[in-house]
C-alpha cells in the first residue's frame, strides 16, 4: 500500500495498540451513559465502575460483530473469496466459512438465498479444462472448489448424483468434460451405479474418472476398478490433505496426462 506507514498496517503491533485505546478511549465516553448503581463516591474505581465499563464492552462486541459480518457479506459481494476474508479477520479460510457461512455460492458469487440451480457452476473461467464433479455433499464440493480455485482454467461444474450426471453428460448442448470426479454414496443413484453405465457407454467411456469417497472398504475399492475406474482416491479426514489429494487428481489428469482429442 504505497505512502502507507507498515507500523500501522492491518495485524501489526502498533495497529493493535492503536485499535485498543480508541475502544478505551470510546468505552470511557460510553460508560456514563449506561445505567448502573453507582457508589456514592464516584471517584474511587469499584466493582460497580468495572461493571459498567464491562456491559459497555458487552454491546460493543456485538455491535462489532454485526459490522464484521456486514462487512464480510460486502467484501464476498465485491469478490473477495473465503481465503482474503479470513485473511483479513486472522482467519482460516474454513474458519472464515465457519463464521460466516453462506456468503458465497459455488461459482463464486454472493449467494443468493432464491436460487437454486439444477447444476451447479462452481468455477467459471475461460475455456481450459472442464471437470464435472459427481458430489452430494455440499461441504466437500466447496473443499474442492478450493483446492482447484488456484488455477484459472479450470471450469468445475457439480450435480448431486448418477441421475443428474447422465442428465448433464447426454444434453446435446453440453461438452464432455476431461475429467469427471466421482463420489459413492449418494441418493436415487449412487456412483457405484454411474460408473457401470459410464464405461458400458461408447460415448462416454473414455473420459477420465477418479473416485473420490470416504470408503476404503477393499470392496468398494475391487468393484470401482473391475467397473473401469481410473484412479480410486479415500478422502483423507484432515483438510490440508484432503486438498492436497484433489490438487494431486488434478496435477496428473490435467496437467500431466496427455488428454483425449476434443470432438
Amino acid at each position: 500500500m504505497p505512502g502507507t506507514d507498515p507500523s500501522l498496517l492491518p495485524g501489526s503491533r502498533t495497529f493493535e495498540e492503536l485499535a485498543v485505546q480508541a475502544v478505551q478511549t470510546l468505552v470511557t465516553d460510553l460508560a456514563p451513559q449506561v445505567a448502573y448503581p453507582l457508589d456514592a463516591d464516584e471517584r474511587r474505581e469499584t466493582p460497580h465502575h468495572a461493571l459498567r465499563r464491562l456491559r459497555v464492552l458487552t454491546h460493543l462486541q456485538r455491535a462489532v460483530s454485526e459490522l464484521e459480518a456486514l462487512a464480510a457479506r460486502d467484501a464476498a459481494a465485491a469478490g473477495a473469496g473465503y481465503p482474503q476474508i479470513g485473511e483479513a479477520t486472522h482467519l482460516s479460510r474454513q474458519g472464515a466459512r465457519r463464521r460466516w457461512p453462506g456468503l458465497i455460492r459455488l461459482d463464486g458469487r454472493p449467494c443468493s438465498p432464491t436460487r437454486s440451480p439444477e447444476y451447479h457452476t462452481m468455477i467459471a473461467s475461460p475455456r481450459s479444462y472442464d471437470v464435472l464433479l459427481v458430489e452430494d455433499d455440499l461441504a466437500d464440493a466447496l473443499l474442492i472448489q478450493d483446492a482447484l480455485a488456484q488455477h484459472h482454467t479450470r471450469n468445475l461444474t457439480q450435480v448431486a448424483d448418477g441421475l443428474e450426471a447422465l442428465e448433464y453428460l447426454r444434453d446435446p448442448e453440453t461438452s464432455l468434460p476431461d475429467l469427471i470426479v466421482l463420489d459413492l454414496n449418494m441418493p436415487r443413484m449412487n456412483g457405484r451405479e454411474l460408473l457401470r453405465i459410464l464405461k458400458d457407454d461408447a460415448a462416454l467411456r473414455a473420459v477420465p474418472v477418479v473416485v473420490l469417497t470416504t470408503s476404503a472398504a477393499p470392496d468398494d475399492v475391487t468393484d470401482a476398478y473391475h467397473q473401469h475406474a481410473n484412479a480410486y482416491v479415500t478422502k483423507p479426514v484432515n483438510l490440508e490433505d484432503f486438498e492436497a489429494a484433489v490438487r494431486s487428481i488434478d496435477a496428473f489428469y490435467l496437467e500431466t496426462a496427455t488428454k483425449l482429442p476434443r470432438g
